[in-house]
């Protein structure tokens, strides 16, 4: 029997999402709690990779289990052995074919940036002490729409067959001394997110122009790019699946 787990977590002490050969990573920390609990050695799947320091609000992953299990007393169970920056939200049985990766057809991340020093948002917000032009930040995010091929936002070592994303919403909002840049697409590049944003803060502090975001897509070399933001202010918040793999 499958089951997906939708989870949250706080990156800042992990190596990203995937197991590591010489780092902890929260997909090892998950897999020792579940195969603890299980009895068995218990593989987890997971929606995508997030890199070192990024968080999660809400990633999915797939386990199997011979046994039909008690969701509610297994989610208590893991969140009592994981550790408090690892949160189990909810169990589901879905059908034995879903698949937590290749079944997401929507993933969405924001990247919170904050405009003044805060010492309880070091690990979670990039600060920037330049005020940034979010008219212009919005519009160039606009653009993003228009386009599909983003081999310049993408890590120049990756072993992707296509670098083709349909991105279906880029904007800035502002809350505070706080902004925030929410992304939804079908699928992302390694690095795509922060160099995306990286890029467009370069335009909000008029280094770059909004045509230049153009140039940058077409010509396909990431040196052409902005610099990529730091982890820590970026999160994986939603990942949507057809309903139909809840039909059991």
């Amino acid at each position: 029997m499958r089951y997906f787990l939708e989870l949250s977590y706080n990156g800042t002490s992990y190596h990203g999402w995937q197991r590591q050969p010489n780092a902890i990573s929260v997909q090892e920390v998950l897999e020792k709690a579940l195969s603890t609990l299980l009895r068995i050695k218990t593989v987890v799947v997971g929606a995508g990779r997030t890199d070192t320091g990024v968080h999660a609000k809400q990633i999915m992953a797939h386990f199997d289990c011979e046994n039909r299990l008690e969701l509610d007393e297994l989610k208590y169970k893991l969140n009592s052995i994981l550790p408090a920056q690892i949160a189990i939200c909810k169990i589901s049985k879905v059908r034995d074919d879903a698949h937590a990766r290749f079944d997401a057809v929507s993933r969405s991340y924001e990247y919170y940036i904050t405009l003044t020093k805060d010492p309880f948002k070091i690990n979670t917000s990039y600060y920037i002490k330049k005020q940034l032009d979010v008219v212009a930040m919005n519009e160039a995010a606009k653009l993003l729409l228009n386009y599909t091929n983003f081999k310049c936002f993408s890590k120049s070592k990756t072993d992707v067959k296509t670098y083709n994303c349909t991105i279906t919403d880029a904007s800035w909002e502002v809350e505070d001394n706080q902004m925030i840049f929410k992304i939804s697409a079908n699928r992302f590049l390694r690095n795509m997110v922060r160099a995306i944003v990286g890029t467009l803060i370069e335009i909000g502090e008029h280094k770059l122009k909004r045509e230049d975001l153009i140039d940058i897509i077409k010509s396909e070399d990431r040196s052409q790019a902005g610099y990529s933001v730091p982890a820590h202010g970026l999160y994986l918040v939603a990942v949507e699946y057809p309903q139909i793999i809840y039909s059991i």
